[in-house]
């Protein structure tokens, strides 16, 4: 699978369930949609685990420190 972006990989996550819930595949091939599909997912998990770290800060506070989303 090439890189994708999270809109791609969410797109294609979006078709897989739809083709799986039309209950048309064989089992073979449920195997192998659900296995591209948990792929996708586990891209979107992860780009969207960076966005979220880019957008944490840590701020010093007078107690202590506190992660602030920038």
């Amino acid at each position: 699978m090439a890189e994708k972006n999270f809109e791609q990989a969410m797109n294609r996550l979006e078709e897989i369930v739809q083709q799986m819930e039309q209950e048309e595949l064989t089992l073979e091939q449920s195997l192998q949609m659900f296995e591209e599909g948990m792929k996708h997912a586990k891209l979107c998990y992860e780009k969207l685990n960076h966005a979220e770290e880019k957008l944490k800060k840590l701020v010093k506070k007078e107690d202590g420190f506190q992660l602030e989303l920038i």
